[in-house]
């Protein structure tokens, strides 16, 4: 869910030449989710292969990493380790909204309503440890370094942005900002397109989002984005204060500090997780060759995706590297 400040940020619209032999960062398990909530065929089913293995994250990511890729982006896949103890209460809160929209889809499913059934199927998705390992796999096979977060993945983003490692981070959720990035895109997918609730889309751009200038218009230093964001509500305190959004946030930051979030539940405990959450500096930024014969080892052979989409794929991809890298040189001369 992440924290919700959209409202008050400012951001500005570039394209992908911007980001061209860039690194940027991503939070794994907030792409992945991102497509088990998206593919999926009209009554909202995910795709699966003929064993019943969901196999909808796995082509949003390997379409989607390809076409970056293409673009001359250098990607970094980074996964959650153990979350903060709060974050448990959220993570049943939404198994609580799962089982409820697993009621709902067979009420929806025993009526033959198909819109219904879309409907409530997007909200019952679950990642499991064996579709992460695929995911882990896969951005191997396509030459990606992983790195596994002690802790939330969008901190460890965070870390190694401010280190200069990482050159953005990238994500739908603004936690970064309260993590310390510099640095974060958003809508880092070129459909440019994003599916709201109701089956709508909206029309996205990429935006840059830094976190100086948010600091600056805002007003505020890093301690009062931080009590903004608890204010609104984080993952770790869902829903935040009641009645309060990004603005009156803005507002009660300005005027008490950090005496704003003292009447909320466990605010120290929030806090410290934007604050002193642990990092770890044991990975290695390394890009290899795309393996075409490991990925397709995982797609075909193993989940039955179509050999000559996957070749046709590969096939654009390799027409759009080429053609970037050709105008890289290009700029240069």
């Amino acid at each position: 869910m992440g924290v919700n400040i959209s409202d008050i940020v400012p951001r500005e619209e570039i394209g992908f030449e911007k980001l061209r032999d860039k690194i940027v960062a991503l939070d794994a398990f907030n792409v992945l989710y991102q497509f088990l909530a998206s593919i999926r065929g009209a009554d909202g089913t995910p795709l699966q292969d003929s064993q019943g293995r969901i196999t909808s994250h796995l082509q949003g990511m390997f379409s989607r990493t390809l076409n970056l890729m293409g673009k001359g982006i250098k990607l970094v896949y980074v996964f959650d380790g153990v979350a903060p103890e709060l974050k448990f209460k959220e993570r049943e809160r939404r198994k609580g909204l799962k089982m409820d929209a697993a009621e709902k889809f067979e009420e929806a499913s025993d009526a033959d309503d198909v819109e219904l059934m879309s409907k409530f199927s997007s909200r019952m998705s679950r990642l499991t440890p064996e579709m992460v390992e695929e995911a882990k796999r896969l951005a191997l096979a396509m030459g990606l370094p992983i790195i596994e977060a002690p802790s939330e993945a969008d901190g460890q983003i965070s870390y190694m942005c401010k280190k200069g490692e990482v050159d953005y981070a990238a994500s739908m959720d603004y936690d970064c900002l309260l993590f310390g990035s510099p640095y974060l895109v958003r809508n880092l997918t070129l459909s440019q397109k994003r599916k709201v609730p109701g089956g709508k889309y909206v029309h996205t751009f990429l935006e840059l989002v830094k976190l100086k200038d948010v600091l600056k218009e805002l007003e505020v230093d890093q301690e009062g984005l931080i009590s903004m964001g608890i204010l609104v509500g984080t993952d770790f305190n869902v829903g935040g204060v009641h009645g309060i959004g990004p603005k009156k946030a803005l507002k009660l930051v300005r005027e008490k500090g950090l005496d704003s979030i003292k009447e909320v539940e466990n605010w120290e405990e929030i806090y410290k997780i934007f604050t002193e959450l642990p990092y770890t500096d044991q990975y290695v930024l390394e890009w290899g060759k795309l393996d075409e014969t490991k990925v397709k080892n995982i797609l075909v052979a193993e989940h039955e995706f179509s050999a000559e989409r996957i070749d046709a794929l590969l096939g654009k991809y390799k027409v759009e590297k080429d053609k970037n890298s050709q105008s890289a040189l290009d700029s240069f001369f």
